[in-house]
Parts: C-alpha cells; sequence; structure tokens
C-alpha cells in the first residue's frame, strides 16, 4: 500500500514539475482509493473472518520438547494470507515465532513448534496474533485468540511415560536400556508351567516333569514389596547448570522416572529431600495415587543454595526408615576431601540399607580433556582439569571399598544409567 501511495504522490509532483495533465495522477488516485476501499470491505465484511485456537498440554514436561499446536480456520471467501505471532512466556526468551501461511476459503492448517523449558514453574502463555490480508494485500486485520494461559512445567513425565512402556513390555534390552547381565536367579517363586524353547534347563522341575510327564520349569519372578527411596540432595552443590538445566533438575527428573518403573516393578517408591534441612518427605508406598503425590512433591521442589547436612539426613533416616531399603542418593562431589567430610554418615547408612551414591560428571572438563594444549595457559587449565577429574575416579574407588554402591554419570544419561543400576541390583538380589 505504501509503494502505492508513493507511486500516487510521485505521479502529483511529476505533473507540477513536467506540465502534465493532473488528470492522471487524479485517476490514480480514484484507482488506489477504491482498491483500498475494496481490501477493507474483503476484510472487515465478514465478522468472523479467521477462528484460531492455541492448543498445547495441560502440562509441559521441563526438559523435554513439548509440541504446542496453532489451529487456524478461514472463513473467508478467498485464500486468505495469515500472519502467526505467538506470545510465548518470557522464560524462553525467544521472539523468532513468526509463521507465514496461505490458507484457502473453507479449509483448516494447523502450525505446529517446539518448546523446551529448563525450569519447574508456571508459564504464563499471551495471545495468539493472527495478521490476515487478503490477495490484494493492501490492509491487514488482526485477530486475537487464547490469551492469557497459564501453564505449570512439572519434571519430565514425558521420560516417564517412554521407560514406562519399555518397563511394562520387557523391552528394557531390546532397545539397549538395560545392559547389564542377569546374575542368577531371584529367590521368589512364582509358578511352574511347561517348558518352552528359550526357558533356561538349569530351572528344570524334575519332580513335577515326571507326573506330568512333559519337561516342566520353575518360574521366578522379581522380588515384590521392596521399598526404593530418592533421596535428593537440593544444596548448593547441586545449582551447577547443565544444558540449561541444573543438576537438581536432571535428579527430579530422573526420581520421578524411577519411582514410577519401582512402582511399575511391584516396589514401593519413596521420596526424601533435604540440603541444610529435611525438605519433604513421601513415605513409600505404591498404592494407585502415590506417583501424582511424588510428582506434585517434585514440582515444588526449590533450593536455598545453602550446605547439604548430611548428618541431619542421616540421623531422619534411622528414625523414620526401618526397613530395609534402597536408598538412591542425588547429589555431587567435586573433590575426595568432599567426600571424606560426609563418609561417616554414608557408612552408617549403608549398613542398614543398599545405598546408591549417584553423582555427576563434570562433561566442560572432559570436553578440556579431550582438546589439545597450545598455550602454557592451556596446559595449567589441562592440569587443574585432570586433577578433579581424577578425583571424580577416586570418589568411585573410596565409596567401593566401603561397601557403598556409587554411579558416576554424565548429566545426560543419569536417567538410564540409574535405571541401569536399579534392574542390576534387583536381578542380583542385593535388595
Amino acid at each position: 500500500m505504501f509503494t502505492a501511495i508513493s507511486i500516487v504522490v510521485v505521479a502529483f509532483v511529476a505533473s507540477f514539475i513536467l506540465n502534465i495533465p493532473i488528470v492522471i495522477p487524479k485517476i490514480l488516485f480514484l484507482v488506489l482509493l477504491a482498491v483500498i476501499l475494496t481490501d477493507l470491505l474483503l476484510l472487515f465484511r465478514t465478522r468472523k473472518g479467521v477462528s484460531g485456537e492455541r492448543l498445547n498440554p495441560e502440562k509441559l514436561s521441563n526438559g523435554d520438547d513439548n509440541e504446542v499446536r496453532i489451529q487456524l480456520d478461514n472463513f473467508y471467501a478467498f485464500k486468505a494470507s495469515l500472519t502467526v505471532i505467538d506470545e510465548i512466556p518470557h522464560q524462553f526468551q525467544r521472539r523468532d515465532l513468526n509463521f507465514k501461511i496461505d490458507i484457502p476459503s473453507g479449509e483448516r492448517k494447523i502450525i505446529r513448534y517446539y518448546l523446551r523449558p529448563v525450569k519447574r514453574g508456571e508459564y504464563s502463555f499471551g495471545a495468539v496474533n493472527v495478521f490476515v490480508t487478503t490477495p490484494i494485500g493492501f490492509l491487514s486485520r488482526r485477530f486475537r485468540f487464547s490469551a492469557d494461559a497459564l501453564v505449570p512445567v512439572y519434571p519430565s513425565y514425558i521420560q516417564m511415560r517412554k521407560y514406562e512402556l519399555m518397563a511394562i513390555s520387557n523391552k528394557l534390552t531390546e532397545i539397549g536400556i538395560k545392559k547389564i547381565r542377569r546374575i542368577g536367579h531371584n529367590q521368589e517363586f512364582e509358578l511352574i508351567k511347561e517348558y518352552v524353547s528359550g526357558d533356561d534347563i538349569r530351572t528344570i522341575n524334575w519332580k513335577a516333569t515326571a507326573r506330568r510327564t512333559n519337561l516342566m520349569v520353575n518360574h521366578f519372578q522379581d522380588e515384590r514389596s521392596q521399598q526404593v527411596y530418592s533421596l535428593i540432595d537440593k544444596g548448593r552443590v547441586m545449582q551447577m547448570p547443565f544444558n540449561g538445566m541444573s543438576l537438581l533438575d536432571y535428579a527430579i527428573n530422573a526420581s520421578l522416572v524411577i519411582s514410577n518403573i519401582a512402582i511399575k516393578k511391584s516396589d514401593k517408591a519413596g521420596l526424601i529431600t533435604f540440603q541444610d534441612k529435611i525438605g519433604t518427605m513421601v513415605p513409600a508406598n505404591r498404592r494407585n495415587n502415590q506417583l501424582s503425590h511424588i510428582m506434585e512433591v517434585l514440582y515444588n521442589q526449590k533450593t536455598a543454595y545453602r550446605e547439604s547436612d548430611f548428618s541431619t539426613l542421616h540421623s531422619f533416616i534411622r528414625r523414620k526408615v526401618s526397613q530395609r531399603s534402597l536408598l538412591l542418593l542425588f547429589t555431587n562431589f567435586e573433590s575426595i576431601y568432599g567426600l571424606h567430610r560426609q563418609l561417616p554418615f554414608l557408612k552408617s547408612l549403608a549398613n542398614q540399607h543398599l545405598l546408591v551414591v549417584i553423582f555427576f560428571e563434570n562433561t566442560e572438563m572432559r570436553a578440556m580433556l579431550n582438546n589439545p594444549a597450545h598455550t602454557l595457559h592451556d596446559v595449567y587449565y589441562k592440569a587443574v582439569a585432570e586433577k578433579f577429574s581424577y578425583d571424580k575416579k577416586l570418589i568411585v574407588k573410596e565409596l567401593a571399598k566401603h561397601g557403598i554402591q556409587a554411579l558416576l554419570t554424565a548429566p545426560e544419561h543419569l536417567t538410564v544409567n540409574t535405571i541401569n543400576k536399579y534392574l542390576e541390583l534387583k536381578a542380583r538380589g542385593m535388595i
């Protein structure tokens, strides 16, 4: 439109300077006015020319790509060109959600995009702004839909559902999640059944075989009703960022997944959070609403950036957890000296329970170790990184020396490695 107005203005100026008949610019002006009025009529004659709606989940999954859809319907009698701008929450710091789309008359189209939150909490969406233009393209009309939607971001329930299906169908081995070798058999007998190809011949029940004249085998199942507690350290050591998320959020996501799998495996899942004092405790159980209760508790976890007090955790567990349980302690040790301060409390917990200390590799230091050193400063930095990396390996050996299970993992592999450790311990009958 502005180009057309400029042409008309130039025509008037040229007619004045070059002594061209004024009737020509006047005709151009009238044509322009008629086109603008036509465009205006096409846009505003239909009261509801375009209908739209943002279709997003009731809650978003932290650390995952969440699909958001914008559904648009064209009720105009012509093919409409749309510019769609969605006002997403400020936490994403994105200003590039600008979509251009053409919709024929009477048809519907859906725009899909993905958002990856990295913090739990409430996220406020604004409106979906749709600017419509006709084939003339001089004017545009704005429509606003789905304004002021508040969506909470919960721990990663997408990962939870993913691994839940794998655990139920026993496909963890097939897809490479379960990387451990089963050692022996669990002690809980289930039934005697007929031998089929693939059964372990060492489980043949010869007495039942003699009675039935068919090969019969004993069938064992995973031991059930064992308590599995996720102990989450909320202290300042867990605030180190990785790929936009803190180690605390990685631990929260992994705790939700392992709690779900434990319940599906007929174990009891519980939760304890702590820093300088005990935060929240969810007693181990496998009731129907246990997982939703754990999810709500995890959603509200925050840190005060204080020093973690393992003596308080030790005393609390001795009072509240009387049955031998699997304790999955999500924390972080950066040096062997940091471990030695807490080792007496960890040893005491390991005497009564099966304790697994889960802590994190420093992936940035690992990347530094893989890069060649070209300057003297690079040599110094690499030497310091070697020292920290060596300390992490010493921590694993020190824990193993005192009979404490240890799991050193990169943050992105935390969930898978925790599942593997849980399944390994159950297969070995250690819980």
